[in-house]
């Protein structure tokens, strides 16, 4: 896939970091705004996206394997689970419990272990949304051989 125009490749610039760190900002702020890692996952994968279609899968370097996106995507939803389990080896007998202390209501850190369940599924959601983009990228370049 070869990339586009000089205009779309100077705008992709302007705009893929504003897109991404809106998105880190919506994974950040998840447990005090709508959104969360879900939502933020999928507007980082967006920012992602943006490039590759502007620039081009060659132009990126791009392989022709999603493992590695994968290998983020396991590693990701795996430490969500530790977090999980973290409850029960602290002899709560919750999954999923919120064991760390809750902070100041309103404040960033104020919600115990939430926030580190919405970065941890925000970079899976942006993972998975990325390798399932790389596999159709893929995709058309095999078939169109």
């Amino acid at each position: 896939m070869e990339g586009m125009s000089t205009i779309v490749k100077k705008v992709t610039q302007l705009m893929a970091g504003i897109i991404f760190m809106y998105g880190i900002y919506i994974i950040l702020h998840g447990h005090l705004t709508p959104g969360g890692g879900f939502a933020g996952g999928a507007i980082v994968a967006g920012a992602f996206i943006l490039l590759i279609l502007a620039f081009g899968s060659s132009a990126l370097n791009l392989k022709k394997e999603v493992s590695g996106t994968s290998n983020v995507e396991s590693v990701a939803i795996l430490i969500v689970l530790l977090l999980a389990l973290m409850a029960l080896l602290f002899g709560i007998k919750v999954f999923f419990f919120n064991y760390l202390p809750k902070g100041e209501p309103g404040e960033l850190v104020s919600a115990g272990v939430i926030p580190l369940y919405n970065i941890f599924i925000g970079i899976e959601v942006a993972a998975a949304i990325l390798t399932i983009f790389l596999a159709l990228v893929i995709f058309k370049e095999e078939s169109s051989k």
